[in-house]
């Protein structure tokens, strides 16, 4: 099998989501940096798809969405550890999760990144940082990005109803801390596919400074921890 394709944007949590499978999966994989404007780098994909990352190309297979790629993973490398569990319950349990981290957790983040004007700031910095777009674009995203970043947090605050963005992330901290009680992984002892989307998110944050509510929360943490661990191993 040709080694996979991960069309991504650096800080998108929704890409740090599908690394993070890939990454337990201990599946090696090369990363295509996307330009946000033109998208040019996308491969070929079918009319009905959305022109946005993330993207998995596997050879004549390419996906899109990051709970459907997750799921293909599932199948296309039934030889690594699977991320959806077999018993109907505890799936059930699994997909409501994955699912409170996309629509709830994830819509949390962009303001803690892109908030003040610093954030935008290192934000677009790490964006160019990973790209391997001309000097000119680069630059023009170290200078561009931060004004066009910033007024989306703006928006997506405005919109939600909130003034406070890190006070948004840590009550969602406090709900994940919540469904993970005392256990291992947050559907109990086996890892599943709502820790790997709940710990690609975080990492999309870690270089911020929002992730010191993470680090105040020692059982958060060991949780967080936990999960890269077997990163590690499985990449050894």
């Amino acid at each position: 099998m040709t080694t996979p394709k991960l069309y991504q944007f650096a800080l998108c949590p929704f890409c740090n989501k599908v690394r993070a499978g890939l990454e337990v999966k201990g599946i090696a994989f090369d990363e295509v940096e996307v330009s946000p404007r033109s998208k040019v780098e996308l491969p070929p994909m079918p009319d009905d798809a959305p022109r946005k990352v993330p993207v998995l190309e596997v050879g004549e297979d390419v996906v899109w969405d990051s709970t459907r790629i997750l799921a293909f993973l599932d199948e296309a490398f039934p030889d690594t550890i699977r991320l959806h569990p077999v018993d109907a319950d505890a799936a059930a349990r699994t997909s409501e999760i994955e699912a409170w981290v996309d629509e709830t957790f994830i819509e949390s983040l962009p303001p803690v990144l892109y908030g003040t004007w610093r954030e935008a700031a290192k934000a677009s910095q790490i964006i160019a940082k990973h790209s391997r777009f001309s000097a000119a674009g680069g630059m023009m995203v170290k200078l561009g990005g931060p004004i066009v970043m910033h007024a989306v947090a703006k928006r997506i605050l405005a919109r939600s109803g909130r003034s406070d963005a890190h006070g948004w992330v840590a009550e969602n901290l406090d709900h994940f801390e919540q469904l993970l009680g005392d256990a291992s992984f947050v559907v109990g002892d086996a890892l599943s596919v709502a820790d790997v989307a709940m710990q690609g998110a975080l990492t999309c944050i870690r270089p911020f400074p929002v992730f010191e509510r993470v680090r105040e929360r020692p059982r958060l943490m060991a949780w967080y921890e936990r999960v890269e661990a077997m990163k590690l191993r499985a990449a050894a």
